[in-house]
């Protein structure tokens, strides 16, 4: 079973937010909020604070036992990006992009295998042991016809010179010095 928290307008990149994620994904959460404690970003207190509010979720809500819970996952998703303009040289503006995170983590019980999974394993498993219905093959196509260029002076492109120059006019003529 997952257990799910969710943080909401978190006013860090997600780009942040992501180096911090990556670090704890797949941990378990002891494990994880240790990392995070020590850990020298601005990111890590908000997802430290969701994890916990996670575990708190999985032991009032679901009465499960903390000890064995682990991060199966996290991501931090863009939320919304407050947009303000600072003055620069020459009477111009520069857009200024104040973006903020949505952090949702899930965490699960470590070797506590889904039932739907289980169920999954289950049919594809009966699926191997039916017999196999015989498929007919597919029909082949015919080659297709090739094409033969003629040995006949083709018209140049629109624009172009027979030259093959990129001007406009077919020669130059140089250009007499007096």
């Amino acid at each position: 079973m997952e257990v799910k928290a969710i943080a909401r307008n978190v006013r860090i990149s997600p780009r942040k937010v992501r180096l911090v994620v990556d670090l704890v994904r797949g941990l378990d959460v002891k494990a994880a909020l240790a990392q995070l404690k020590h850990y020298p970003k601005a990111a890590a207190r908000p997802v430290a604070k969701l994890i916990e509010s996670a575990v708190a979720n999985a032991s009032h809500n679901f009465k499960m036992e903390t000890e064995n819970l682990y991060v199966k996952t996290i991501q931090a998703d863009a939320g919304p990006t407050i947009k303000r303009w600072r003055g620069r040289a020459f009477g111009r503006a520069a857009p200024i992009r104040k973006r903020s995170s949505h952090i949702t983590v899930a965490l699960a019980v470590r070797g506590a295998e889904p039932a739907v999974e289980l169920k999954s394993a289950l049919v594809k498993s009966a699926a191997k042991a039916a017999p196999a219905k015989e498929e007919k093959a597919p029909a082949k196509k015919k080659p297709a016809e090739k094409k033969t260029k003629s040995s006949a002076k083709t018209a140049p492109a629109k624009g172009g010179s027979a030259s093959g120059g990129k001007g406009g006019t077919a020669a130059r003529k140089p250009v007499k010095k007096q």
